[in-house]
This record gives C-alpha cells, structure tokens and sequence, in this order.
C-alpha cells in the first residue's frame, strides 16, 4: 500500500511519490531535521522477514554511505519505523539512462563522458569492496552535474542463485514482446549461479554502454531461454552495423566488457574508464588508431606480422598472382524518426515508400496534438523531413520509375507530384483505395476500391480501365496492393476474399497491362514486393520473408527465408515495407495497431475516471444497453486471434465469449443486453453469429454467404439488424436482416461505400457513413425507403452515434474531433444544424467503433491508444541481401 504524504518515518516526513519497481517504492521525502529534500525508499517486505539479509543490508548500508563520489548517489541514512525498512538517498532531479534512451540513441560525445563517469564510480565502489550486481539504464540518472549511479549494492539477495521468475520486466526500447529486465544485463557466471566479482560489473557495464550507443539492447530474446542463451553464447550486432559512425575504439572497448570469460574481460572498472578517456581525447583519430591496450599488444606482434608479411608478398610477385578484392557488403541498419511533434499515420496513411534510386523516402505522418495527415519526404543522406503542402489526408504513396515523383491517394482521387514539392494534379477518382504502382510504360495500375478489379490509367490522367478481371470461381472478391516486376509491362498483386485480412485469406498472383498474364504464384496475406536480388518479399507469420523468384519463367523457388521479425500490417492486408533497386530495405516494426484502453471523459474531452481494463490491442467495441459491461475484441498477442471479451465495468471483470480458433469481430447487444450478435471467419467471410452473452449455451448462425459481411447496429424493436456487405460492384453496401422472417434486404446500394450505419431511437432514421462526394461523410435516411437524404457532417465525418434521447448525432471528424449536431423533424423533413467541436479524441485509428456515448449523453468511452515511452521507429537495412549470402 502507498504511503500517505505526511507520514513521518523516523526524522524524514513523506511527500510524495516517485516511482516503483521490483526492489521497492521510492518517495519524495524531507528531512525535517536539517530541512532538506531526500529521496525515500521503501524496501520489499521480503528483507524485513529475513533476518540474514537484514544484517547484510544494514553491513553494506554502512560501507555504501561512506563512498563519497560525484557519480553515486548518497546514502544518509537506513531504519526500520512504523513496520517499514527504509533507505534515505540523495535527492537527484534528472532523467534515467533508460528514459533518456526511448528518444533514441546517446551522440558519442555523450556515451564517453557518461561512461568514463559510471566506470569511475564502479571503480571507487570495487575499491573498497561493493559490488554492484544490478547496473542497468534504469540505475543511472542523469544530472546536471552528470551521470549518478542508484541502487548500490542494495536490497540484492545474498544468494547467487538467480530467480528468474521475480526478475523485474520493462518494456523493450526498439521491439515490442522481447524479454528484458534485470537479467538482460547479468553475465554469464551470473546466470549459471557463480557469485558476482567486479568483473560482473564490467560485463553489465558493456550491456549499458552498447545500448547508450546504439539505442538497442546488447542482447535480445523472445522467451527467457532464448535470451539467456543469446547472454551466454550469443554475440551482439557489431556497433559498427548499427552506428557507421561510431569510433572502432569505443567498439572495442565494449565489445572487450562483453567477453563471456571473466578473465578475457577489462580486469577493472578503473581500465575502462582509462580506455574511454583515451577514446575522448583522441576524437575523430579513435576511428584509425588503437587503444592503449590494443597497442601493446600491437607492439607485442610487431615483429612478427612484418616477417610474415615480408613472405607472403614474396610468394605473391613470384607466382605473379596478388589480388585485390573487394571486401563483401555489410548489412547497415539504421532508424528513421517522424519529423518532431508528429508520428506515422501508417494504420490510416499506409506503408512508407523508399524511392526506386534507394535515396529518399515518403512518408505518411500527422500532428501527436491530432490534425490530419500529410506526406512527407525526406533524404537518406540527412537533413530533415519535408512537409509536402496539398498532400493533406493523403495515403498509400508509391514513387515513379525515375524517382521525381510520387503518386498518392486523397480525397477520393489518384494524385500525382513532384518530390520537390509542388501543385498535386488529379489523375482519376479512387473512392477508397488499396495502393498503385507506377510503371516505366507510363502506366499506373492501382485498386481504386476495396472490393474489385485492379485498373490502370496513364501517368498523365484519364479515364481508367481494368487491369485484371475477377474470377466469381475462386472466391476472390479484391484485387489490391500491385507491384511492378522489371519489364514495366507485368506486375505482381494480392487477391483477396474479404475487405479485410484476418488471416491468410489471400493469393499472391501476377498480372500484366495487357491482360494477358494471369498466373497464381502463392497464398499470402499481404502485398508482395519483386526485389532486384531476384527475391520476392512479403509479409507471413509477422514477418518479411524473402523466396526466390524469377520474375521472366514467373516461378517461385519452395524455400523461405525471414528477414526482419515483427513487421507492421494492418487489416487492408498492406505490410509495411518498401525496398529500392539498390538493395535498401525500409519497413517498421511492430506488433500490429498496438495497446490501447477505454477512457470515460465528459463532454469537454477531460477524463473522469481512470482507464478500463488492463492495456491490450482492443478493437471495435460496444457499450450494454444497461452500461453496466462492454463486448470487445481482443488481438491475442502470441497468434494474432481475435476473439470477444465480455468486461464487466464495476467489477473490473474480464470473461472470454468466443473461443474459435478463426476470428470473431464487431460485437452488437440485444436491447435486453442478454445476446450477442458478431462477425466470425469460421466458415465464410464475416458470417453472423448470435450467441448468450452470458456464454452459455451454443452459438447460432443468422445468416452466411460468400461476401464480406459486417454487424453495425440492432434496431431498438430488436426486430432487424442492420449489416454492411461487401459487393464486387458496388464496394459496401447497408443491409437488414429480419429476425421475424430470417430474411435480408437491401436497404442502401450505391457506387460507393456505404458503411457504419445506425439506427436512431425512434427507428424512424439511419444515420451512416459514405464516400459518394470523395470523402467520407455523414447522412441520414429515412429507414422507410422515403424521400430525402441529409447530410449531417460538413468537412467529412465517420462513426455516427445517436443520442439515447434522439436529439443530437455524435460522429468523428477527418480530424479525430468529437462532432455534435443538433437537429429537429418535421413531418418527413430532417433538418440539421451546423456541426460543433466537442474535443479533439484520441482514438485508436481502425475499422468500427472507436467509441461509444452514455446513456445520458454526458459521457463518452473512447478507444484510446497507449502512450508509448518511445516513438516507434522505422528500420532501413542496407545491403539486406547479404545476410542471405552463406
């Protein structure tokens, strides 16, 4: 339990808190003796019921608090009061190195002055006899004054048995679901139960150093035995493949703390502090010269490399055959950042572009303070981002052959511009589109929707026509996301079931401008991408996997290779990836749209009560009628299933609904709150199922067919339930279905896509979402298939919600702003009134529901995404194709 601000431990009266973790909580706290602020720790209860590690705490408390070094932070004082065990520690205002970290990696200026400064402390703590067992980012904060080593050898157990299971977890800095935390930086003698020396020290300190340099940890994991393996046998990436620039000679002065025998490690802290210091004052030289320790043994051999040599270019002119070769390419990775006060709109923008000549790339990215969307490009070779104005709410970007254009989608319609900058022209309409691809021929071939055929049109603009033909036999209902091969004519592309892909759902075939290719070549679930080393790339099981290809027989080899894990993708079936003629490959990490919570706030946006339920990748959601539970969709993180969960928002209570091993989506209540009705890919593509939302009994279908389907809304009689349907010809249409006669109607069909319907309280009305004027906006029809159709949105809009009294319509901007509109009838007449800002929302960008309304209006559940300690990067590899090479 907390402790309470003004609870007096002894002299040191508690502010308030700081921070907690595995060894304990920390308090702001004030001596009120000497009427100075210090830092409190209260320790875990298991010390205060051991007696022996009382004893050894209270020893090493007393040797600790006579270290008298700038670089640790002091220790004033330890006692037992009130049933707490406490330490008393200076007081330090900064940030960690962890924290520091999530921002990216440290300069190398900065790596030497604060490693010179934690190796001297180690230094002056080994001298007079402490170890400190547990160095770790999240043990060193950085001051004003400099680096200030925490967490002495304090509060770690006298045992060298290591408990895995009790170590403290912290989420990774550049991977998501790897296993990191007080282990991540043990030595090998550590993990195989030998007691700690400094040398222990030295080999953490190398694990600090190497992530403060490269923003990644030295050793990774998926599960604690790979880790642990990796600690004891693996090597870390070379620094150099990570940080071109960073100097040879603080590479080997790490990679040297990282040996995994003791004996072959720096044998003292004071030598890598000696080490760093040499590195710093010889600046740029660190690149070519060698380190004091290295030189002597350069001195050493010196005699015996010049005879050597001496021979071997003897034997070389005699047999006249001396070669120069050209040492291999290596893999250079590298991260990208958005542009400041800005992140990648991917789940909504699409995947980043590199350019064909590998020298820059586009972008999708919008404001963190919300506001929509633009492209940005930015050179490889440095400098900053560009904004490219009269790109706004533009997505899905793709470069032209010569790399001097890019071509884009935004409001409804194919663009064109030029990188530089520069007025956008108009090509053609594409109402809701699923990528293009420009070819050497002139011709661009894009999926101008998300249900039907590819087409193509002229870089110039005109009217477009079909590039493939759908085949009503296979089951495919989309074409999207084409790919170029080399000869400009043929290109590759993904056929699809559904509007979305929860699964493998799809095939990866290859088409040509003059229609006459139509091979299959493998079953996928994403786009694929043809790559000069003769590989076709795409995304399977999470991640980028390369097979051999030839792009003239159209023949793919059997063999799979991965080549980065945890690749984004979104439910469009777009991985996020791109890769250039020259070998340079760009993708993002991550593990799909990432955690978010549900978060009441008022009518003013502010939050009136802590966040519901534990983070998890929550997806369309609905409130019960009696607001008492919420029926949502959780991604299962280990398989990428969703499956319902019914939360209980009293009790705090969580309870699985489905259980089938295909994907179940898109919750609706019954009026009475006592069934659900959801989509399910288990048999076809979105079925309707309706199932106790107690979870007992069985589950029955409502209706089935080929096309995609999605429930909206459950009329307020409970006798329709209103569905959209993916049509080849129409995009998405609004369906009813009757539960009196179990029959279905048509109730909206039109070119565009109409989608996110709901049905007002009074049943007279419904309100949805459709693409007919280039963007998406807001109307309202009557549902008796009358007259009159009202738009209620005025800049774009999506997701309407009625008000349970009927007086007002709720909807999102293009923006993400909360939107109200008032409105009045009369007769068969509608009539809305101008649409106000309530807030600005952070949602999580995705399909359905992103939030929901009170019943009386007053409060509203937002979706909303998890703040993230780092911003997620993108990835750019170099010569990926030489980690194919055996």
């Amino acid at each position: 339990m907390a402790l309470a601000p003004g609870l007096r431990l002894g002299p040191y009266e508690v502010v308030s808190p700081l921070g907690a973790g595995g060894m304990g909580e920390v308090y702001r706290g004030r001596d009120t003796r000497l009427d100075r602020s210090v830092a409190i720790k209260i320790l875990p209860a298991e010390l205060a019921s051991n007696v022996e590690l009382r004893l050894r705490l209270e020893r090493e408390a007393k040797t600790i608090s006579a270290l008298n070094h700038p670089n640790i932070c002091t220790l004033y004082d330890i006692g037992h009061e009130n049933g707490y065990d406490y330490l008393v520690m200076e007081l330090l205002e900064g940030e960690t190195v962890g924290e520091r970290l999530t921002h990216g990696p440290m300069s190398t200026e900065e790596v030497l002055r604060h490693g010179i400064e934690i190796a001297e402390a180690l230094d002056k703590a080994h001298r007079q006899g402490i170890i400190h067992r547990d160095l770790k980012p999240s043990n060193v904060m950085l001051t004003k004054s400099g680096a200030k080593l925490l967490d002495f050898g304090l509060a770690k157990a006298a045992s060298p048995i290591v408990d895995f299971s009790g170590a403290t977890q912290q989420k990774a800095l550049t991977q998501e679901g790897t296993i990191v935390g007080t282990f991540q930086y043990m030595s090998p003698e550590q993990l195989e139960g030998m007691e700690a020396d400094p040398r222990t020290d030295i080999f953490a300190l190398g694990a600090v150093l190497y992530e403060m340099a490269t923003g990644k940890r030295a050793f990774e994991g998926k599960t604690r035995t790979s880790l642990i393996a990796a600690i004891v046998s693996g090597r870390p990436m070379p620094i150099s493949q990570v940080q071109p620039l960073a100097p040879p000679a603080l590479e080997h002065v790490i990679e040297r703390c990282l040996e995994k025998d003791p004996a072959d490690r720096w044998q003292s802290a004071h030598d890598v502090a000696e080490e760093l210091k040499w590195v710093r004052s010889k600046g740029s030289q660190a690149g070519i010269a060698a380190p004091v320790a290295a030189r002597r043994k350069a001195r050493e051999r010196l005699s015996w490399l010049i005879n050597a040599a001496l021979v071997l270019a003897a034997v070389a002119l005699t047999w006249g055959i001396i070669e120069l070769k050209r040492e291999p390419a290596h893999v250079v990775q590298s991260s990208v950042l958005p542009p400041p006060k800005t992140q990648f709109a991917f789940d909504n923008g699409g995947a980043p572009a590199i350019s064909p000549d590998g020298k820059r790339i586009v972008f999708s990215a919008q404001p963190t303070s919300g506001g929509p969307r633009s492209l940005y490009v930015r050179a490889l070779s440095g400098g900053t981002a560009q904004l490219l104005s009269g790109t706004e709410d533009g997505g899905f970007p793709f470069w032209s052959p010569d790399s001097r254009m890019i071509g884009f989608f935004s409001a409804g319609k194919l663009k064109k511009m030029d990188a530089t900058g520069g007025p956008a022209q108009t090509l053609c309409d594409a109402q809701s589109p699923r990528g293009g691809s420009w070819s050497k021929e002139g011709v661009i071939v894009f999926a101008p929707a998300s249900a039907g055929p590819l087409m193509k049109v002229s870089e110039d603009g005109g009217v477009p026509t079909a590039a493939t033909r759908l085949n009503p036999q296979s089951g495919y209902a989309s074409h999207r996301w084409p790919s170029f091969l080399p000869d400009g004519r043929r290109f590759v592309y993904l056929a699809q079931r559904g509007a979305i892909a929860l699964d493998v759902t799809g095939v990866l075939l290859v088409g040509s401008i003059d229609g006459d290719v139509n091979k299959e070549l493998t079953a996928a679930s994403s786009n694929g991408i043809y790559s000069r080393s003769g590989h076709l790339i795409y995304w399977r099981d999470r991640s980028l996997v390369a097979q051999k290809f030839d792009p003239k027989r159209l023949v793919l080899e059997r063999n799979l290779v991965p080549i980065a894990e945890e690749v984004g993708r979104t439910l469009r079936a777009d991985a996020f990836f791109s890769i250039s003629n020259d070998d340079t490959l760009l993708y993002e990490g991550g593990s799909g749209m990432g955690n978010s919570q549900f978060v009441w706030l008022d009518a003013s946006g502010k939050p009136i009560q802590t966040a519901v339920g534990k983070p998890a990748d929550y997806r369309s959601s609905t409130l019960s009628y009696d607001q008492r539970r919420l029926a949502t969709p959780i991604v299962d993180p280990s398989t990428g299933r969703w499956d319902i969960w019914i939360q209980d928002l009293q009790r705090g209570v969580s309870t699985r609904l489905t259980f089938d091993p295909s994907d179940e989506f898109a919750p609706l209540w019954s009026r009475d709150d006592s069934m659900i009705v959801y989509g399910s890919d288990a048999k076809g593509l979105g079925d309707l199922i309706m199932k106790r939302s107690s979870g007992t009994g069985g589950d029955e279908v409502l209706y089935a067919d080929a096309a995609f389907k999605v429930p909206l809304d459950w009329s307020p009689d409970g006798k329709l339930l209103l569905f959209s349907e993916q049509n080849l010809k129409t995009d998405f249409d609004l369906m009813l279905y009757s539960f009196e006669d179990h029959k279905v109607r048509v109730f909206l069909q039109t070119p565009f896509a109409e989608t996110n319907g709901r049905f007002s309280p009074d049943m007279r009305w419904i309100a949805y979402q459709s693409s007919d004027s280039g963007k998406n906006q807001v109307y309202v029809l009557p549902l008796s298939g009358g007259r009159g159709k009202w738009q209620i949105s005025t800049e774009g809009g999506s997701r309407p919600r009625w008000s349970r009294d009927g007086k007002h319509i709720y909807y999102l901007s293009t923006d993400f702003k909360l939107m109200a509109v008032d409105f009045s009838v009369h007769g068969d007449e509608f009539t809305a009134e101008t649409p106000r800002v309530l807030f600005p929302a952070r949602v999580k960008v995705m399909n359905g529901n992103l939030y929901d309304v009170s019943a009386d209006g007053k409060r509203f559940l937002v979706n909303t995404p998890v703040e993230q300690a780092e911003i997620a990067p993108l990835t750019l590899v170099q010569n990926w194709t030489a980690s194919l090479k055996k």
